[in-house]
């Protein structure tokens, strides 16, 4: 029991498609493991066909069983970029892909300590409790769901606001039956600049500031195929204008998620969640979405021959409050993807996949139209993700 413990924050904080890790050293105390995995692509998308990175990484893990049934566990990951440098922002990982110079880029960083009776806490750079929610639907290669509320602030990683890969947080995990939890705090005062996108928008946001912010992800194991989630996230950002005014709301998100078999076993899944939302996210040139629903879903299917069929759709779209703040302007980020996936002996995935974008960003504002959608595209990709 005490060795099953000792694995659950790695996995119960990835929920992202996983790579095996391998064990560079294991005694009767110590595991040490390295995981990651090169993933290699050409896109064609934003009348641009290129060879680009698709989130490569790699990862170090390290548990020690102590005394008395604990134990003592550490994990540092970054992404990295082997191929050269990416001008198309088209996933999460945009922000990390449009640096120039990078190699590296911090994705996750903590600490742990975990009993059988009295559950995990972490410390560091780490999946928010809020991801335990919505990370059913996050299994598309090229084209992640950016419309569960995780990858905030443009699809950036979700760090600000501690629902993605938040920093500086505290998260305390436990189990109970078929019942499990993550109660998390992210403690900090940070002030961030927001990168000009050449929108020349008065209200587009160029700094946020952010304390303290607070969440929960809740999972109920209702049978060995049908799995149901709920939490929330809140916190209280004040935000500057390129115009110079100072905006102070209370951000929040809530839903509830729900899914049908298991992503890597052969047969048939299928998952969806939804949200609601205030001051959460932010539009494709940087101002608020004072209110939005959000919906993710995804299905697929894995034969015996090792193939899988996928297909998503995706929707995050403003209330009246963002119409009411921009009269004219309409964010409707909806689109769908599908492909097919080759697993090869565990190691090797070779797959294809296309988007299809149905997104509406109307505005009354001469090209205000054509800045919402650079990022928002019809696209095609195909490529290799090799695990280490």
């Amino acid at each position: 029991m005490k060795k099953a413990l000792a694995i659950l924050p790695f996995t119960a904080l990835a929920f992202v498609p996983t790579c095996s890790a391998v064990d560079v050293f294991k005694d009767d105390k110590n595991v040490f493991q390295i995981g990651g995995y090169i993933d290699a692509r050409v896109i064609d998308t934003q009348g641009v066909t290129e060879v680009v990175n698709g989130s490569s990484r790699i990862n170090f893990a390290f548990t020690r069983d102590m005394s008395n049934d604990w134990t003592t566990y550490a994990k540092l990951e970054w992404g990295v970029n082997p191929f050269g440098n990416s001008t198309i922002a088209y996933s999460s990982e945009s922000n990390f892909e449009t640096k120039s110079g990078d190699f590296l880029n911090n994705r996750l960083g903590y600490v742990g300590l975990s009993h059988d009776a009295y559950g995990s806490i972490t410390i560091g750079k780490q999946w928010g409790a809020w991801y335990d929610v919505v990370y059913n639907t996050n299994y598309g290669f090229v084209w992640d769901g950016n419309a569960s509320g995780t990858y905030t602030y443009n699809k950036s990683d979700g760090a600000i606001n501690g629902v993605g890969r938040g920093d500086k947080v505290i998260q305390y995990r436990n189990g109970f039956g078929d019942f499990s939890m993550a109660i998390q705090m992210q403690l900090k005062n940070s002030v961030s600049d927001i990168e000009d996108d050449g929108s020349n928008s008065p209200n587009r946001l160029v700094m946020t500031e952010y304390d303290n912010t607070y969440g929960i992800g809740l999972t109920y194991e209702a049978t060995e195929m049908l799995t149901l989630t709920a939490g929330g996230n809140f916190g209280e950002p004040e935000g500057t204008t390129a115009s110079g005014v100072v905006i102070s709301e209370t951000d929040y998100i809530y839903g509830v998620g729900a899914s049908w078999g298991n992503w890597d076993s052969y047969g048939f899944y299928v998952a969806a969640n939804v949200n609601a939302n205030e001051f959460h996210d932010t539009d494709n040139i940087g101002r608020f979405l004072q209110e939005a629903i959000g919906l993710e879903s995804i299905a697929s299917y894995l034969f015996d021959n090792n193939v899988k069929i996928l297909a998503s759709y995706n929707i995050l779209e403003a209330g009246d409050k963002y119409e009411a703040a921009h009269p004219g302007d309409v964010f409707k980020r909806q689109f769908a993807f599908a492909g097919v996936h080759y697993i090869w002996d565990n190691s090797v995935i070779f797959y294809l996949e296309g988007r299809v974008d149905f997104s509406d960003f109307s505005s009354s504002t001469p090209g205000l139209e054509a800045r919402q959608a650079l990022t928002e595209d019809d696209g095609i990709a195909v490529g290799v993700r090799y695990t280490l």
